[in-house]
């Protein structure tokens, strides 16, 4: 099958993710300054949440531009990825508005591992259909940034009942791990062309 339709499927759901965060976003019928601070919480889960959601936009164009071929796995791991994404909207409101409490950061943890466990699935989906000696096996390799992030969000996740603060900073730290664009598949393109 064609990549194409999966590939602009997951942009239009990506950027509704996107306009669906934004939209949730309630402004304060007092027209001040001083009515703003009231959402910085908001602003900041807002912000975590578009850099996650920009990441996986970003990678998931590397992983699909490797893939020469999409089979039915490959689709419903795609779906499957697209689900814990679509939830990401959902935390990033609840956590903030209600300030990070142990709850909202245990739940945004848990979305984040769980949309990485998916772009893993999806990953290896991928690397099987391709085989062993596909573009995308020999650009990620032992994969070890993926499977360290998965397991700091199981650190946070933990951590996020007895330190918010904690917690909220090992998400951010994954997220710079991820800010700038994996560059080892752009690599393994150039060399191999």
């Amino acid at each position: 099958m064609n990549k194409n339709r999966l590939e602009a499927f997951s942009d239009g759901v990506l950027a509704i993710i996107i306009t669906i965060m934004v939209l949730e976003i309630k402004l304060p019928k007092d027209a001040s300054w001083r009515a703003l601070e009231s959402l910085l919480p908001v602003l900041e889960s807002y912000l975590l949440s578009f850099i996650y959601i920009g990441i996986y936009w970003n990678n998931h164009h590397h992983l699909i531009h490797s893939t020469r071929r999409v089979n039915g796995k490959i689709l419903w791991a795609n779906l499957h990825l697209l689900f814990w994404l679509s939830l990401v909207p959902l935390a990033t409101r609840w956590n903030g508005e209600n300030n990070f409490t142990e709850t909202t950061m245990a739940l945004y943890g848990l979305i984040l591992l769980m949309s990485g466990f998916a772009y893993f699935i999806l990953q290896s989906i991928i690397i099987k259909s391709q085989g062993e000696n596909s573009i995308l096996k020999a650009a990620i390799g032992k994969d070890v940034k993926g499977k360290a992030s998965l397991l700091l969000y199981i650190v946070g996740i933990i951590f996020s009942f007895y330190n918010v603060w904690i917690s909220g900073s090992i998400y951010i730290i994954v997220a710079l791990m991820w800010l700038i664009p994996d560059k080892r598949i752009e690599r393994t393109f150039d060399q191999i062309s």
